[in-house]
């Protein structure tokens, strides 16, 4: 799995001219999924994120959680991050899931997301046209891949 996580003032999903989802102050978590993701490579992503001290406190430091501030996530699918642009012009997303093994796999991530935090957890809706409206802050950018674990 690899994920982009931004932290965010705040951050909406809209699906066909309607707001599907949206959080205040949290992270936004686009996430790929692989064919050869397991429930293992769920567990530590999960609790990477939830852990990641990218909050600053009273000093502007990073020192707190999602957790320690009670934010929210924002948990969208994102094929494109398989993108591979080794070969031409236009990427190839061969290394992406297909639906039949991404979807469950995402429905799972969510819900151990809820389950793990205990916090708001919004997402949006696998396969759809989505457009992300979101407002990062600072802006705090980072990208877990969990086959690279360092």
């Amino acid at each position: 799995m690899r994920a982009v996580l931004q932290r965010v003032k705040h951050a909406s999903v809209t699906i066909e001219n309607q707001i599907y989802s949206r959080i205040d102050t949290g992270i936004l978590i686009l996430l790929g999924i692989m064919d050869t993701d397991t429930m293992e490579d769920i567990e530590w992503l999960v609790n990477k994120i939830i852990n990641m001290r990218i909050f600053g406190d009273a000093e502007g430091k990073m020192n707190y959680s999602v957790m320690d501030n009670s934010a929210s996530l924002m948990i969208v699918s994102q094929f494109t991050l398989y993108g591979s642009t080794k070969k031409g012009n236009r990427p190839s997303f061969i290394k992406a899931a297909k639906p039949d093994i991404a979807i469950p796999l995402y429905d799972s991530f969510i819900k151990y997301t809820k389950e793990k935090s205990g916090l708001n957890v919004q997402t949006g809706s696998f396969g759809a046209d989505m457009k992300l409206d979101l407002l990062n802050d600072g802006p705090v950018t980072i990208i877990i891949d969990t086959k690279i674990r360092e």
